[in-house]
């Protein structure tokens, strides 16, 4: 049994670096709401909190206004070594629950 474990964004830490590289440019909340023309920092706010993660343009563009390549905005989450639980569920995924959160893990089937 071959279990595929993908990356995943760690959002909460993710907005933070937002924060940082935002700050470090001298930029405020309100410059980043104006130049993606937003009619309230909202999402700007959520993004920051790790409540939400900016779309894919929004991130492209952000890494043009903050000068960096999109990777570094991005902060991976770190997977824990052990998982708590895994139980088959079909013949091709079983469910983990890992670091509290309901994933799916793809497997491979060894037949394949």
């Amino acid at each position: 049994m071959q279990h595929t474990i993908f990356p995943v964004i760690d959002p909460v830490a993710t907005g933070e670096n937002i924060v940082r590289l935002r700050k470090e440019r001298g930029l405020t909340v309100r410059d980043l709401q104006a130049y993606f023309g937003f009619e309230e920092p909202r999402a700007i706010y959520k993004w920051q909190h790790g409540t939400s993660l900016p779309t894919v343009d929004n991130l492209y563009a952000l890494s043009a206004l903050l000068d960096v390549p999109m990777d570094e905005i991005l902060v991976s989450a770190r997977p824990k070594l052990n998982m708590i639980v895994c139980e088959q569920q079909a013949e091709a995924c079983c469910s983990a629950i890992y670091l509290g959160r309901m994933s799916w893990i793809r497997q491979k089937s060894e037949a394949a």
